[in-house]
């Protein structure tokens, strides 16, 4: 993760620094390095990329034993620009076409280009990723501008990528989820998630069954929770690429994440059900990327070489402890947990995993070396020197600083065990930039000891906060002390922290550790009152109310007879085993639906016996059917009752048509060819009667509205379409026209993908106004040549003028010379 929460930068996890992601060029070959502390631009050029704290510091903690070449190749690779990554959706069907696309028509076109002199490495796969679909393409921004055929394989990604097909993202960031093997039934919980990359594969691997229903709605369940709540949209974003019932997005702090609870028959396996009237929900799987110091990301987020220290981890440190001991009471005793930074520091990361391992003996790192044998990694650390200052100042054992510093800022658990104590730390993976041309990175798989008994974790109290450093930086003290971020009321009271504490603890309670302690009280006495108790707030901020200040609309399921819902299903000739009672609107009960939303039965048990408002939910389910607008597409015949339940008024998102697709009646689906596809691509409301007379056919037997069309590979006309399988997308039939529903960007993606060019109406407008943007630049540039040509001429007129003035001013002199002779 980079800089930990509301701070000028954020997470690393694979680069989410909101500082840049790579930092772009200034124009004269060196990069602009965006300074943390005051977000001006400055230069920074890679001879003067290095900090001799960060390299005494690491070379301290012994992370090489390669020797000092070693050492050089590791910091010389730091200073390189990290490579493009990418991976392809798996669960798509377009998977293999894209895979082929560029193993077959780009690759080909990509190598053996020069450009400026050296030779460009063309994309190729990356290793050790399932299945050939994760990628690796090195290449300068210069080159994709000036190259067309690098410039039309960046086109292709960014299309693409709009429409989920392909996400790009950081190498080492998709290792966490390979990991964590999500299987379709899991429950699964990545507890800091934003923006989301690696939530979409999590997405990707709950929907990879083999059956199409459970594909397109799996048992399963996915909560991606992040604390900011500004960042819980991009999740929202991320997951509008692969719509899932089984999706879930939270926005509360991951340390104190509420118990969720379900009903007892849904008390499976995964359930605690010590508690009759209330089973908690187990989950397992748990994701722990947690905030972190990014020092990980220095290849592409290049100003940490001006700011970094060692106090940043040493920050860090007790949150990411509190992180991961709440995800272990909340893992399924036959879950896996993976715990990930992409920070080098191992006060963040094997210091987190002793003390929580200390703290929680049944559970045991797993030893991974058969898991991805292409991926080229280094066993964590069993030792490390901690520094107590930005001065580097080490200590090698706790009792010999405990002796220096008696109140000091550290705390046991940022040193190495003790002699006695082997909780297995080489087990966990250290990912170095030099090994196979990636970011720096830390993974640690968790699992509970085989030989503890099946029961349930039980839910102790959580440790004090009261250990954390007080040289954190600022922003991160911002981040912890944040009303809006802190949902405490959102906590059980026996998850406070305990009364005892250490006497360092006692006798140095930081300004957010007092924080944490008033929220508890304060929620401790309201739970006890009948009034509740007001939650503190900033000066000039209104209190908040007993929502903690959550604004989200509420989820109100909608009977399966509703009228809207029956509709839909007639509109669409959907089967029964629709599951229409899953049905669910974002608006307050009463009010008219716009949007009509589908969870799987999990997500529906988890809205029905949670407090949405505790639980802070941003989103649940994906949506699938929309309210047309405008009155466009309603019937004609407006004296029947049709309108009455809005039937024809709403229309079937392209999002939502993997979800419904399974249950949609074949016969029901109109089937047409490549050239009613290329007509639909070209024009916004094509008119029905200039397409072919089968198609105008199949679109008049059906009522105005929503309906969805298969595109036949095997129905070629001579378009000029590649479709290397069929197609099925949403239409909506009005009177005289019929019109592609899906948007913009995958339009022309689509059209990319299928007629090797943009054909939408958007894509000729950019196409003809990048001419004309050409044009009107060579218009300048002779405009410029001329003018410096008549300059040119000019001065050269004006030159053999004065040169024949001269001439005949000396032929007067001599003439004058001569009649004075005379």
């Amino acid at each position: 993760m980079g800089r930990n929460k509301r701070g000028s930068s954020r997470r690393g996890r694979g680069g989410k620094h909101q500082n840049s992601s790579r930092p772009t060029d200034a124009g004269d070959g060196h990069p602009v390095v965006v300074n943390p502390d005051d977000n001006r631009g400055e230069m920074l050029a890679k001879e003067d990329m290095h900090n001799p704290k960060f390299e005494a510091y690491y070379k301290r903690q012994a992370l090489l034993d390669g020797g000092e070449e070693e050492w050089t190749k590791l910091f010389e690779a730091f200073k390189e620009p990290l490579p493009t990554t990418f991976r392809i959706a798996r669960t798509r069907q377009t998977a293999q076409v894209l895979k082929n696309a560029i193993e077959n028509i780009y690759l080909p076109q990509l190598t053996g280009i020069v450009f400026e002199g050296e030779l460009v490495d063309p994309p190729r796969p990356l290793s050790w990723y399932p299945d050939g679909l994760g990628w690796h393409f090195n290449v300068s921004k210069q080159a994709l501008r000036k190259n067309p055929d690098l410039k039309k394989f960046h086109n292709f990604l960014v299309f693409e990528t709009e429409v989920g097909n392909i996400t790009r993202q950081e190498a080492v960031s998709m290792l966490p989820p390979l990991f964590l093997d999500v299987q379709p039934h899991h429950k699964v919980l990545d507890l800091c998630a934003a923006p989301g990359s690696k939530t979409s594969q999590l997405l990707e691997a709950l929907h990879s069954s083999a059956s199409p229903t459970a594909s397109s709605v799996p048992p399963g369940l996915l909560i991606a929770n992040d604390s900011d709540y500004k960042r819980t949209h991009l999740l929202i974003h991320q997951s509008a690429r692969l719509p899932s019932p089984a999706f879930m997005v939270t926005n509360v702090d991951a340390s104190i994440f509420p118990t969720l609870y379900l009903p007892q028959d849904l008390a499976g396996a995964a359930l605690d059900t010590r508690k009759p009237k209330a089973p908690q929900l187990l989950f397992d799987r748990i994701l722990c990327d947690v905030p972190c110091s990014g020092d990980g990301t220095l290849r592409k987020n290049i100003g940490i070489w001006k700011w970094w220290n060692p106090m940043d981890g040493n920050g860090l440190h007790s949150l990411q402890v509190r992180i991961l001991q709440r995800a272990m009471r909340m893992l399924h005793p036959a879950g896996r947990l993976v715990y990930s930074t992409c920070s080098l520091n191992p006060i963040e990361n094997e210091a987190v995993l002793a003390e929580a391992l200390r703290t929680n003996p049944a559970f045991e790192l797993v030893d991974v070396p058969s898991s991805l044998p292409e991926l080229v990694r280094r066993p964590g650390l069993k030792s490390w020197t901690p520094a107590a200052d930005r001065q580097m100042t080490f200590f090698e054992s706790w009792d010999e600083y405990h002796a220096a510093h008696p109140s000091g800022k550290l705390v046991r658990s940022h040193f190495p065990p003790d002699a006695g104590e082997d909780f297995k730390l080489e087990r966990s993976l250290r990912i170095y930039p030099h090994l196979q041309d990636t970011g720096g990175f830390f993974i640690a798989v968790l699992q509970r000891k085989a030989s503890e008994p099946s029961a349930a974790v039980k839910e102790g109290k959580r440790p004090a906060a009261a250990d954390e450093v007080a040289d954190a930086p600022e922003t991160k003290k911002a981040r912890l002390e944040s009303d809006e971020d802190v949902p405490m009321s959102a906590t059980p009271v026996s998850e406070a922290p305990p009364a005892t504490a250490t006497p360092m603890e006692q006798g140095r309670l930081l300004p957010f550790a007092r924080h944490f302690a008033d929220r508890h009280r304060l929620d401790a006495e309201a739970a006890s009152s009948s009034k509740p108790t007001p939650e503190p707030t900033e000066r000039g901020k209104k209190p908040a109310g007993g929502d903690n200040g959550f604004k989200e609309m509420p989820y109100n399921f909608i009977p399966a007879d509703d009228p809207v819902v029956q509709g839909c299903i007639e509109q669409l000739s959907l089967t029964p085993a629709f599951p229409a009672s899953n049905i669910l609107v974002r608006n307050p009960a009463g009010a008219p639906a716009r949007s009509l939303y589908l969870t799987n039965d999990l997500v529906r048990a988890v809205l029905a016996h949670n407090d949405f408002r505790r639980v802070r939910i941003m989103t649940a389910g994906t949506k699938i059917f929309t309210k047309q607008e405008g009155g466009f597409g309603k019937r004609a015949d407006t004296s029947t009752d049709a309108d009455a339940g809005g039937a024809s008024q709403f229309r079937l998102l392209s999002e939502g048509l993997p979800v419904v697709l399974p249950y949609i009646k074949p016969e029901s689906i109109v089937d047409a060819d490549a050239g009613a596809l290329r007509m639909l691509v070209e024009a916004y409301y094509p008119l029905l009667a200039g397409f072919g007379e089968a198609f105008v056919s199949a679109v008049q037997a059906k009522p105005p509205g929503s309906h969805v069309a298969r595109f036949s590979a095997s129905a070629g006309d001579g378009a000029g379409a590649t479709l290397p399988h069929d197609l099925l997308l949403p239409i909506w039939k009005s009177n005289v026209s019929v019109s592609l529903m899906i948007d913009k960007k995958a339009k022309s993606a689509l059209s990319l993908r299928v007629f090797g060019e943009d054909l939408s109406v958007a894509g000729r407008e950019l196409a003809e106004k990048q001419r004309l943007k050409r044009e009107k630049a060579d218009a300048v540039a002779a405009e410029e040549d001329a003018a410096a040509a008549r300059a040119a001429g000019g001065a050269g007129a004006e030159g053999e003028a004065e040169g024949e003035a001269d001439a005949d001013a000396d032929a007067e002199g001599e003439a004058d010379a001569e009649g004075e002779d005379e």
